[in-house]
């Protein structure tokens, strides 16, 4: 990347703005970004699986310098494979050293960056609104003065849990959408989908203590309609390739990487665990993992009782919904 200023493999064609250093040097890259006295902005652009490592690296760096005047942003999406836990779970034991839990004073400097955005069309200067989560202020604003402008819009917002929950669902959710689309179950059925599959993150989300509005927002519904419709989308594909009957283990062999597909069953587990009911989650981990075909699964999900579509819905008078 340093000699061609590009990065070959998963941006290929996009040039590299001069002005960014690259290195594969930790230390290196903590010496060029911290000046005393100053606010420091680190963005962890790891997967799920390497937060906690990297975390880690960053607290044994920190020990010595003031970690209040560092502010740490991750953009990963998803649950942890063995463990279930959230980004900001996983970034709070890792990080403990450094913001003891329960500490007094402001709110660690962390948050999490998400939102309906595709790498390329953000690398080649596309439109973009995305949302930072942070309990501190500082952590916010530190984020919108580095990345809003041009042609990218942040807001700011508090519900760390609601961002997490809205951006590791949608890409199950986005799976199911490629599965119908690959069984050419139509428009309607896609669109069934997202709706459902936006209730059910909302579900999930609150019963881990997410507020509900969240899930209308840039990082619910927005990125939920983005993963499960675009053709960059990466959970799509692997739907896609499913209902046309191609077994996952070739999928993820040629290369494709889906979130959706390593975080399923450890967000179904966690649900299971609460007690919340994640139809279609259920039905892709079915899919994905127990073998089960993908006509079977959609017919499974046809075939669950009716039922009022919100919670909240009151019968009309003489209203019988058969079972």
């Amino acid at each position: 990347m340093r000699e061609t200023g590009n990065n070959a493999r998963y941006l290929p064609g996009v040039a590299l703005p001069d002005a960014l250093s690259i290195t594969a040097d930790l230390d290196a890259a903590f010496e060029d970004a911290h000046r005393d006295g100053a606010h420091v902005l680190i963005i962890l652009g790891v997967p799920v699986a390497g937060l906690a490592a990297t975390c880690r690296d960053v607290a044994a760096r920190l020990k010595r310098r003031d970690a209040t005047q560092t502010h740490i942003v991750w953009t990963c999406k998803g649950f942890e494979s063995d463990t279930a836990r959230l980004p900001h779970e996983i970034a709070q034991d890792a990080l403990a050293a450094l913001y003891p839990h329960g500490a007094e004073g402001a709110p660690p400097p962390v948050g999490v960056l998400s939102g309906p955005s595709f790498a390329r069309e953000v690398a080649q200067g596309l439109p973009v609104a995305l949302t930072v989560a942070s309990h501190n202020a500082t952590t916010c604003e530190l984020t919108i003065r580095a990345l809003h402008g041009a042609a990218v819009r942040v807001y700011a917002g508090a519900d760390v849990v609601g961002v997490e929950v809205g951006g590791a669902l949608k890409n199950v959710i986005a799976v199911a959408c490629g599965v119908a689309d690959g069984l050419a179950l139509g428009t309607n059925a896609r669109a069934a989908l997202i709706t459902r599959g936006l209730a059910e993150m909302a579900r999930f989300g609150v019963a881990l203590g997410a507020q509900a509005e969240t899930f209308s927002g840039l990082t619910g519904l927005g990125d939920l309609v983005l993963t499960a419709t675009g053709d960059l989308s990466r959970n799509r594909r692997v739907g896609l390739e499913i209902g046309a009957g191609r077994p996952l283990a070739d999928i993820l062999a040629s290369g494709i990487t889906a979130e959706g597909v390593r975080c399923a069953r450890a967000a179904l587990a966690r649900a299971h665990r609460m007690d919340v009911d994640l139809p279609i989650t259920e039905a892709v981990c079915a899919v994905l993992f127990d073998g089960v075909a993908a006509e079977t699964a959609v017919s499974a999900l046809l075939a669950r009782e009716a039922r009022y579509e919100s919670s909240t819905d009151t019968a009309p008078a003489g209203l019988i919904i058969p079972t």
